[in-house]
Parts: structure tokens; sequence; C-alpha cells
């Protein structure tokens, strides 16, 4: 068994399971990617203190650590390091890559490829809380004009001029890959699952198109 003091965050607030916004070891409870994250978004102070009780770095490993993250804090080489190695030991290795995976998708960095080997339930959770719309299958069967798909079956794009001009301006996405032609066909082979399709929007905005 493992043993450690009365753990509390940075502002005082304790950890508990009656407290908002905790987590758990159990996966159908809080998801590897979730986990990743919670430990990813910790403070700095608290990065610095709960590496030393939830890791099996060693002291030197921790300086090192500590005194690089100091250097250049807005890397979160600490925070990166605590929730790696703490959802590799709480999960699986693979779990612990798949979170990372996912958080670069989200942050702009991920690729296609690693955004179609997510599996239904961490790119739900990835991208909960994002607009989302529904559109029958088979719009995308057929085949669907990208310019009539993101203006008047959803409304993503207010108008066929906008999304002419965010398309030349190199801002578009469609599942993590740049469109460059306004002409565009979306056919069902786009879908990602058989079934979503990614729309990003510039750097942050996201869009989630449901077929079914």
């Amino acid at each position: 068994a493992m043993t450690c003091p009365l753990i509390t965050k940075s502002d005082g607030a304790k950890f508990g399971k009656t407290e908002e916004g905790n987590i758990w070891l159990d996966p159908q409870k809080t998801s590897p990617y979730k986990f990743y994250q919670f430990w990813l978004n910790t403070s700095d102070d608290d990065a610095e203190k709960y590496i030393k009780i939830f890791t099996l770095f060693t002291k030197e490993e921790i300086d090192k650590f500590t005194l690089e993250h100091k250097k250049a804090p807005h890397l979160r080489l600490l925070q990166k390091k605590l929730a790696k190695s703490i959802t590799t030991m709480v999960h699986t290795p693979e779990d612990c890559i798949t979170a990372i995976e996912a958080s670069q998708i989200l942050f702009g960095q991920g690729t296609s490829k690693q955004l179609k080997k997510l599996d239904e339930n961490t790119f739900m959770t990835i991208f909960e809380g994002v607009p989302q719309y529904n559109v029958s299958k088979t719009s995308f069967t057929e085949g669907i004009e990208i310019m009539k798909l993101l203006t008047e079956t959803s409304s993503i794009f207010p108008s066929k001029g906008e999304l002419r001009r965010t398309i030349q301006g190199n801002g578009l996405s469609i599942n993590k890959e740049k469109v460059a032609d306004p002409e565009l066909i979306i056919y069902e082979n786009y879908l990602i699952g058989d079934k979503y399709l990614l729309v990003q929007k510039g750097k942050k905005n996201y869009f989630l198109i449901i077929a079914g």
C-alpha cells in the first residue's frame, strides 16, 4: 500500500470525492485523456509538489526538471513529466500515448493520421462542448459541395463569401487537413469512423458534423 499526507491544491482546497473537478482511477469514470489533462493543467506550484508525491522520479531528476521548468515555464515541462508518468502508471503506456496525441490534436499540433486512430470515446471526449451539426448520411453518400455543407446544411459559416475567403487564406481544415479547393466535394470516405467530420476554422475554432 502507498500512503501520503492529505493532498491540497495551491489554493488550499483538498482532494476528495465530494470536491468538484476531481478525478477517478477508474477509466469508466475518468477517461485516460481527461486523467492526463487533469495533471497537465495543474499550476506550477502544484506540479512541483505532486511530482514528488505521485511519481517515481529520483530527487536528482525532479531537481533537474524543476530547474529546466523555471527557465521556460510556458513549456510546462513539470506538468508534462507529471502527467505522462502518472497516466502511464495508472493506465497503460498505450493509453498515455493516445492521451498525448489527443492533446496535440486539440491544440493544433496533431495530424489527420492521429485523429483517425482515436477510438470513438476518446474522440467525443476531446470535442465535448464543440458545436455539433447533424447531417443526413445520404448527403455524403451522394457527395455534397463544401460550400453548401458549411453554409446551408450547417451554419458554420454565415456566407459563402466568408467561407471562400477563409479557404483562400489557408484557414480551413477538414479532419486536420487544409482545404485549398472551394469547389471540393465531400464524400462518405471523408467521415471518421463512418460518422464524424471535424471542421476547423482558424487555429482554435472547432465544429463537429455528425452523419446519421
